[in-house]
């Protein structure tokens, strides 16, 4: 993986030399192996590499003279060796094993339908000096990121919005709407970012620049509209288990350095380590983090699998003190508004894994995405159930059965619960019907923004709802209610949080590249063709995967209920026995002062649910998560120095 970035002028206009170093030093923790840029008539390529793929051939940026086609790429194509013989066979020679030739022969066959051709994750910007043009292009599922944004005559990209506004030439500034996506959904809905003039590029998309302007060319999409339902439920599992073990292979074997893996305890990281120790020419080195608090803790699990495994295994206990500590770097490196912690120990068991000696990790992010298996879906399906059934006695066992944690909530759990599912007759044919409820819950929270933004949110108050309407697919009202759901995940929170936030911009902050067999774009589209009872049997969550895994698996992990990864919340930030932060930044951002300089916030009403969170009363999921969510942003303005939101 690497950093990349670069401008694009029709008048001729450069970055400035020490403006171009500077972008590339922003994405430094990216790429600490080499750097190195390109300049031509109007453009500016600039790459920071991490080197994993043929360490001495694969400096970029990357030249096919022949055709004028210069490349900077962050990423790894997986199924670069079988693209080689093609492309050869085809006539195209090549001078070095990287990947990144590869890609570059490629583009030169296909031009931009070469992203048909690619098994992997990137985001990469080619210059065609032929054509006078420049092609910027993000992975199906958005695995990489890739940012751009105006700035006087010139088009500026990068991998991270650090590096956009290190160039020197934008205004920061927080973007209200963005604040409003990250206070609905957790994070901005592409091409939203938290910032004004800051865009980023949709998965599944290329933007072509030329002299005739900006095109967008979507070339791929999740789709459900040829769900087989003729076929078993072994046939579904043998082919999952196929299509995995090969999927792991290759994220396994093509890489020049060692390659790890994460090992939570649960079942999707379990199935990944399963099958990667089979493939591992040496005994496979595997990594966990663990918690002082039992709520969040999985060691247990993660010791039986170690020794199952026969894997070396490598755990880090993270501390509330730890995440407090470092939390300014997680918002840094995030570029957006958090409202949960958990980033923050993926952050630090990046730093681990690098110290270790690795640079690549295998993990099990997707498979929740692709085969049905959060509480969301479940929680559709019980929502449906009491709308036809609102008088049935089934409610209370069916809760139980979602929720195992039921009698450790707070007081008022259950008649929280009870707001959280009910179920108006509008919200029946809404196409968010799945995703409502905690929309709704995540939107409560805007109320500890100043007056003048709430008034005026007040006049559009489902913006931040609608920002996914634009692109539903056509089809998209003919699919089943778990369908819809999938899509609305995997098209949004996926990329939006678990992918950035808590995923690349964690493990690329400590130069560790991630890599996610369930992601493959070969699996996606096998998926989607399951119908929603063999993903999710009753209420047993992701039935295929424990089928097509099962027998390598202890009955410890395919029998346990499922158990999000979370970590400790707002009592990260207060020791609320002495009544006081747990780290100066805390203090000096939570305080009056800083309230009212920042502008972002009303101090009266932050201020009493901060004090609240300060004597330890912060009892209920929505305060806890307004808590993170207020601290991240302020967080977020300072450590950017962003202007308030207009």
């Amino acid at each position: 993986m690497c950093g990349i970035a670069g401008s694009w002028s029709l008048t001729g206009a450069l970055p400035k030399p020490e403006a171009a170093e500077r972008m590339l030093s922003a994405l430094q923790h990216r790429g600490p192996d080499a750097s190195g840029s390109w300049s031509g008539p109007g453009v500016w390529l600039g790459h920071t590499r991490l080197s994993i793929i043929d360490i001495a051939g694969g400096l970029q940026p990357m030249h096919l003279e022949e055709r004028d086609l210069t490349l900077s790429f962050n990423g790894e194509i997986f199924n670069h060796v079988e693209l080689r013989q093609e492309l050869e066979q085809l006539g195209h020679r090549f001078r070095t094993h990287s990947d990144t030739e590869v890609l570059l022969h490629a583009f030169a066959e296909w031009d931009t339908d070469c992203v048909q051709h690619l098994n992997g994750q990137w985001a990469f910007a080619i210059y065609d000096g032929h054509r006078r043009r420049l092609i910027l292009s993000r992975d199906r599922l958005g695995i990489r990121p890739l940012y751009y944004a105006k700035a006087e005559e010139r088009l500026l990209f990068a991998s991270e919005i650090s590096a956009l506004f290190a160039e020197g030439s934008l205004e920061v500034r927080l973007d209200p709407l963005g604040l409003r996506h990250c206070f609905t959904h957790w994070f901005p809905v592409a091409p939203q970012t938290a910032f004004v003039g800051v865009q980023e590029l949709r998965p599944g998309h290329s933007l072509i620049v030329d002299s005739a302007g900006e095109h967008l060319e979507h070339y791929w999409e999740l789709g459900f509209d040829e769900v087989d339902q003729q076929r078993s439920r072994q046939s579904w599992a043998e082919e999952l288990r196929a299509l995995l073990d090969d999927a792991t292979r290759l994220r396994l074997r093509r890489s020049d350095v060692p390659v790890g893996a994460y090992l939570s305890g649960g079942l999707d990281s379990s199935a990944t380590v399963a099958l990667a120790r089979r493939h591992a020419e040496s005994k496979l080195q595997t990594f966990s983090v663990a918690f002082e608090d039992p709520e969040y803790d999985e060691r247990s699990f993660q010791q039986l699998l170690a020794r199952d495994f026969h894997v070396d295994h490598h755990q880090f206990v993270c501390t509330k003190d730890e995440i407090c500590r470092r939390f300014p770097e997680v918002v840094r490196h995030a570029g957006t508004t958090l409202l949960r912690t958990a980033p923050a120990p993926l952050f630090l068991l990046a730093e681990r894994v690098r110290a270790a000696g690795f640079k690549v990790v295998l993990t099990g992010e997707g498979a929740d995405e692709m085969l049905g298996g959060y509480d969301i879906f479940k929680e559709c399906k019980i929502r449906r159930f009491w709308a036809r059934q609102p008088s049935s006695t089934w409610r209370p066992k069916l809760l139980q059965r979602l929720y195992p944690w039921l009698p450790r909530l707070q007081r008022q759990g259950p008649k929280f619960l009870g707001r959280f599912f009910r179920v108006r007759q509008e919200d029946l044919t809404s196409p968010w019907f799945s995703h409502l409820p905690r929309w709704h819950t995540t939107k409560s929270t805007q109320l500890f923004f100043r007056t003048d933004l709430r008034q005026a949110w007040a006049q559009e108050p489902e913006a931040a709802e609608e920002a996914l309407r634009p692109q539903l697919p056509a089809n998209f009202s003919n699919w089943t209610s778990f369908a819809q759901a999938q899509w609305i995940e995997s098209r949004s929170f996926l990329p939006g949080y678990l992918l950035s936030s808590q995923g690349d911009r964690m493990a690329m902050a400590a130069s560790i590249e991630g890599r996610f067999p369930f992601l493959d774009h070969r699996i996606a589209e096998f998926a989607s063709r399951m119908p929603p009872r063999i993903k999710m049997h009753g209420l047993d969550e992701k039935r295929v995967l424990k089928d097509a895994v099962g027998a390598e698996l202890p009955t410890a992990i395919t029998n346990r209920k499922k158990q999000p990864y979370r970590a400790p919340e707002a009592n990260c930030f207060f020791d609320t026995d002495k009544g006081r932060a747990r780290s100066d930044w805390v203090e000096e951002l939570a305080s009056p002062a800083a309230l009212e300089r920042l502008g972002i916030f009303d101090p009266g009403r932050a201020g009493r649910l901060l004090n609240k969170a300060r004597a330890g009363r912060v009892v209920s999921p929505r305060d806890g998560m307004a808590v993170i969510a207020l601290l991240s942003t302020q967080l977020l303005a300072s450590e950017f120095s962003a202007q308030a939101p207009l």
